[in-house]
Parts: C-alpha cells; sequence; structure tokens
C-alpha cells in the first residue's frame, strides 16, 4: 500500500532543494531568462554539491541518473523515483530552465538509467546527457522516428534531423533514438549514446522560446554520424516483444519527473499569490464552503484542489516505479494532470494579481510563460491521454483511432 506521507528520511533532501530554490535559483531567475543562452555558471558550483551529496548517500539517491525501477520482490520501498520527484518539485519552485540546466541531471541521464546495461551506466552515469527523439516529421509520434541507423562492422552510422533537444548544446552525450530498420516499424527504434563533439554531430540553432529561456533548446544534424556498436543502450537485436517497449521505458522514468516539475511551477505561482492578495486583504478560510466566501478565495481554492490532484497522482507514479511495478499510465495521468494544472494556475494566479502579475516586478508573469512546456514535452497532452486510453481498453493507437 502507498503512504502518501512523505518519509522521514527525505526530509534533509526537500529542506535542501527548497533552499536552493529560494536562495540561489530566484535571485538570478530573471537574469538568465533575459540573458537567453547565457550559461548559468552559478550551476557549476551546485552540480559539484549534488555530486557530493550523492558519493555521500545524503541525496537519498535523488537525481536523474539513479531513477531506476526497483527490483520485483523487494520490500516495499521509497526509492530513487519518488526522491527525485520530491526534490525536483522543490528546486522548480525557483526556475524549472534553471533544474533543467543543472550539469548530470538531464533527461538523457534518466534514459539512461532506464534502460542501459550495468557497463554502459558504469560508463555514462557521471556525464551530463540530453535525449534527443522529437523530429521535424515526427512531432509526438515517436515511433514514426525516421533518423537512421546503420551496422558497419563496429559502428554505427547514424543519420537524420533532431530537434527541440533541452540542453543539447551543453551536455556532453545526446541520447539519439534512431532506426535499424524502417521497414520493422517501432520495434527497431534504439536508443545511442552519441558524444557532443562527435563531429558528425552537428548544432544547427538554439531556439528562441516562449519560456524556461535559461535553458538551452538545441537542434542538431546526423551525417553519417559514427557511434561505437558498444554505445547503443540495452539490447542491440531487434525484436517484436522487447524492441520499442525497451526504449519506451524512458518515458515511465521521466514524464513522473516532468510532472514534478509542474507542480513546484505551480506551487510557487499559489504561494506567491496567496502571499500578494493577502496583502490586499483577501484570505482563504479552508474551514468555510467556498461559496461564502469571496471570489478570489474560492478560486485560490478550486487551483489547491487541483494542484493537490496532481501531486498525489506524480507520487504515485514515482512510487510505483520504486517497487518495480508497471507504471505507464499512471506516469501519463500523472504528467497529463500535472502539465494541465500547471499551466491554468500559472494563468489564474496571473489575472488574480492583476498589473503585479503581468509585471516583471514578480515572477509570476515569468512562470506562467514557463508553464506551458510542462504540458508539451515529454509527451503532449493529447499524447498522454491516448497512453492512458490504450491502456484502460487494452486497444492498440490503430484500434483507438
Amino acid at each position: 500500500m502507498i503512504d502518501l506521507d512523505i518519509p522521514t528520511k527525505f526530509a534533509p533532501l526537500i529542506e535542501q532543494a527548497r533552499a536552493l530554490a529560494e536562495e540561489v535559483f530566484r535571485p538570478i531567475s530573471r537574469r538568465y531568462d533575459l540573458a537567453e543562452h547565457e550559461y548559468p555558471r552559478e550551476l557549476d558550483l551546485i552540480s559539484a554539491v549534488i555530486d557530493g551529496m550523492s558519493s555521500s548517500g545524503a541525496s537519498q539517491g535523488a537525481g536523474a541518473a539513479s531513477s531506476t525501477r526497483g527490483a520485483p520482490g523487494e520490500q516495499v520501498r521509497n526509492g530513487a523515483n519518488l526522491s527525485s520527484v520530491l526534490s525536483i518539485l522543490e528546486t522548480c519552485r525557483g526556475d524549472v530552465g534553471l533544474t533543467l540546466s543543472i550539469p548530470r541531471q538531464g533527461l538523457g541521464n534518466a534514459a539512461i538509467a532506464a534502460v542501459a546495461t550495468p557497463q554502459q551506466r558504469a560508463r555514462f552515469g557521471n556525464r551530463w546527457a540530453a535525449m534527443a527523439i522529437t523530429e521535424p516529421d515526427t512531432g509526438s509520434d515517436s515511433g514514426a522516428i525516421r533518423t537512421t541507423a546503420v551496422r558497419d562492422g563496429e559502428h554505427y552510422i547514424l543519420n537524420g534531423e533532431k530537434i527541440f533537444v533541452t540542453a543539447g548544446e551543453r551536455a556532453e552525450l545526446i541520447v539519439v533514438w534512431a532506426t535499424l530498420d524502417r521497414a520493422q516499424g517501432k520495434q527497431a527504434i534504439k536508443s545511442f549514446v552519441v558524444e557532443r563533439s562527435n563531429p558528425g554531430l552537428k548544432l544547427v540553432r538554439l531556439e528562441h522560446k516562449l519560456g524556461i529561456r535559461s535553458s538551452d533548446t538545441a537542434a542538431f544534424h546526423l551525417d553519417n554520424c559514427r557511434v561505437p556498436a558498444q554505445d547503443l543502450l540495452g539490447d542491440p537485436e531487434i525484436s517484436s516483444t522487447a524492441g520499442f517497449g525497451g526504449a519506451m521505458q524512458t518515458f515511465d522514468n521521466t514524464r513522473p519527473l516532468v510532472a514534478a516539475m509542474a507542480c513546484g511551477l505551480a506551487r510557487a505561482c499559489l504561494d506567491t499569490t496567496t502571499e500578494l492578495v493577502a496583502a490586499e486583504g483577501i484570505t482563504v478560510d479552508w474551514d468555510r464552503p467556498a461559496q461564502i466566501q469571496s471570489a478570489a478565495a474560492a478560486r485560490l481554492m478550486q487551483m489547491e484542489a487541483d494542484y493537490q490532484a496532481a501531486y498525489l497522482l506524480t507520487l504515485r507514479a514515482a512510487w510505483l516505479a520504486d517497487n518495480a511495478t508497471p507504471n505507464s499510465m499512471e506516469a501519463s495521468m500523472a504528467k497529463a494532470k500535472a502539465g494541465r494544472t500547471c499551466v491554468s494556475i500559472a494563468l489564474q494566479c496571473v489575472e488574480l494579481c492583476g498589473a503585479t502579475g503581468y509585471g516583471e516586478r514578480e515572477l509570476l508573469e515569468k512562470w506562467a510563460r514557463d508553464a506551458k512546456i510542462l504540458d508539451i514535452f515529454e509527451g503532449t497532452q493529447q499524447i498522454q491521454l491516448l497512453v492512458v486510453a490504450r491502456r484502460l481498453l487494452g486497444l492498440s493507437s490503430s484500434e483507438l483511432a
């Protein structure tokens, strides 16, 4: 049975992440939002601290590179996935873009943790990895990937285009999804670890974005990019049962993390708005029905209820992963609910705070811009609902169409 109380052992980690958000991220948040594509040098010290905590065990296993699934048959446990979700939620109360820019905490690190062999985890575990899935012609349909990987002796040769790669310029490694054989469909899709310095991996551009501007978003061209065969993550054989499903396990790990980002940003909006309206004499009485309180108070109560639903779904998805229980549907539920809730809360908080919410004196307007990506990347709202429908009804995508 899942216990929804925060484990006592995670309390120091949460306090440290909260301090990082409030004392480091928020003071520099506006600066790096305006200085798009400039690397936040303050993060080097933070990453060193995180590495030290990981080495000492003080991080309780938190971090993208540690978010592996628990082993079947273990006792009920609160492990790396739950600790990662809780710490990311706190840091995103400070800044989502800066959280995404912490070295060695990229989504590619979570991908490696999800599907790599033990030997590959040992080789890549201490390096910063971004993840390259999306292509100009594929959008949210990961199964339609056109980037090819052709075996050539002890190497694979990759050719194709990748867009919207978070931390693509700054990372040391890029986890690239490619197909070994287009004719075999999804089963032939594998992920490859490509060195950022590989001459066949060419940076095309950095995107100018609505939000998370402190995090770089890159586009790449793979031109006869030679990758050692040993850098194909997991099993190199094409299997009708384990091929694409193995690659897709990545999302079961990363979607709860993105849901946690959305919960953290929503929490920041709610807390700030509550303080701002309280300064104007508007407070919420949680012991009285919403309909007999002010419209602003009633709105805050509804937003808090939506936040709690997203938060609990996120904890459940992470807890299931820790306990070696299939969580694909729950990960998509959490991502769908948290992403939509975050956008809704951010915009409502700007509205409630009027000119203060819309101006740059507070971070609310920035958070409203940052929020939208959390409903898009790692699978759009529509894709999450499709995954949930497939799982609930036991139907394939084509059967649902």
